[in-house]
């Protein structure tokens, strides 16, 4: 990954009042951009963010022979008349997971392809296992090595194949290589985030048949070819979920325009618990504290549980809260790593242990994995220099930093704005106090 652009200075104290406009969704337009590589006719992707993540995967198709135009700001045209290469370079081995998803697609296209192993966020190993698994179910021939996996198929067939645990990537790798397959694809047990959805709608817009039943089970009919689409991806509910963490927390008030009270029905309740409240607006959702802070218990779960990506501001945000909450991460082993330097270096009390404290035990249970945090408050929280581990401990830091007294740094700011689209630029619009230097 590319080296800090700026570090980020914030003094924090002040309550957020204003409007945002949501951004498109990271983690639906960079699979559908993968998706385009499904046929040779153009495609026109619309709401599409300007952040790193996207340039990485734009990068990745141009390597493949796909023609890239941005039309305006957030409106990209992709063209893949023509696969000429079904290797990616080195420069994308280990740097996110998009590589492993375009196994499909190259198989089609192609009939091999040798792809980078994956990489991103150090939050957990995430293996890969149930994706290569499921191809190899389709007729895949699969030879991996220490940094990359070959995979070459003549056709792949349906399957019918049964994830262990219902994971977003597994799953949209699986749909990705079903669509054009021959045959009848069952996934039993698959992910249904509104990601996936969206993306079972753009590939439907292509001609795709896809059903999704009530018990998780996704049902797909190879079909000959696809056409080319236009298609808008929806808001990314991880942002709008960061503000409304960040208007909470801070005491102000925020309207995000373009948030949809249906992809955050679980998150708004637990917000709700805690002192938060929504309004609807004519153009989303505005969100404001209600009442004194109070401590909650939350479980990180699929959908349509609470969103593991919504735990790091929620964190921060339980830190400014009455009494002990407990959060119990189920998805992934490592993701409380970003809670040492707010302990140690803003004060906030988090007590991390390897028990799991919520309603039932998880896969990680009597394993030695620091997965469940006890946080105790309100804490005021003091400025500190602080590093950026991964992506969604971004905002978190961001939040904390806001809410603390003083003057905080924040260095490892290229892991936020991989996801994230100007974050500065918008919490400076409702009234943060910022300023970015450049290194």
């Amino acid at each position: 990954m590319a080296a800090d652009r700026h570090v980020y200075r914030i003094t924090g104290g002040v309550p957020l009042r204003g409007t945002v406009q949501a951004s498109g969704a990271k983690n639906a337009v960079t699979k559908q951009l993968v998706a385009t590589l499904l046929t040779d006719e153009p495609c026109v992707l619309h709401g599409v963010p300007r952040i790193l993540e996207v340039d990485l995967v734009l990068g990745m198709l141009a390597e493949l022979g796909t023609e890239v135009a941005w039309l305006d700001e957030h409106t990209v045209r992709v063209h893949t008349a023509q696969v000429t290469n079904t290797q990616l370079s080195a420069m994308y081995s280990g740097v996110n997971r998009i590589p492993i998803l375009m196994m499909g697609p190259l198989l089609h296209r192609r009939g091999e392809t040798v792809v980078p192993l994956p990489g991103g966020c150090t939050i957990g190993k995430r293996p890969i296992d149930f994706h290569l698994s499921g191809l190899s179910q389709m007729g895949a021939d699969i030879v991996d090595s220490a940094r990359s996996v070959k995979v070459s198929a003549s056709r792949l067939t349906g399957a019918h194949v049964h994830l262990a645990f219902p994971s977003v990537g597994a799953t949209e790798n699986l749909l990705l290589a079903a669509v054009l397959a021959k045959g009848t694809t069952v996934i039993s047990n698959a992910a249904v985030e509104p990601e996936i959805v969206d993306l079972v709608l753009m590939l439907q817009k292509m001609g795709a048949l896809i059903t999704i039943d009530t018990d998780r089970t996704i049902v797909v009919n190879g079909v000959t070819g696809l056409r080319g689409v236009e298609h808008r991806t929806v808001p990314d509910r991880i942002e709008i979920a960061s503000f409304a963490a960040a208007a909470v927390a801070t005491d102000g008030r925020i309207e995000v325009t373009g948030a949809r009270q249906d992809h955050l029905i679980t998150f708004l309740n637990v917000l709700h618990h805690i002192g938060g409240e929504f309004t609807e607006t004519e153009t989303g959702l505005a969100f404001f504290r209600s009442r004194p802070l109070t401590a909650t218990d939350i479980e990180t779960g699929v959908h349509p549980g609470f969103m593991t990506d919504w735990q790091q501001p929620i964190t921060v945000l339980l830190t400014q809260a009455a009494g002990t909450s407990v959060v119990h991460e189920t998805i992934y082993e490592d993701r409380f790593g970003y809670a040492e330097q707010l302990s140690r270096s803003m004060g906030a009390e988090i007590e991390l242990t390897t028990r799991c404290l919520g309603a039932t035990a998880c896969r990680w249970h009597n394993r030695d994995f620091l997965h469940t945090a006890k946080i105790s408050g309100p804490a005021p929280l003091k400025a500190a220099d602080l590093v950026i581990p991964d992506l969604r401990a971004g905002f978190g830091y961001v939040l904390a930093a806001l809410v603390a007294e003083g003057t905080s740094t924040i260095s490892g700011t290229r892991y936020l704005e991989r996801g994230y689209e100007e974050p500065m630029a918008k919490l400076t619009a409702v009234g943060a106090r910022i300023t970015t230097k450049p290194v």
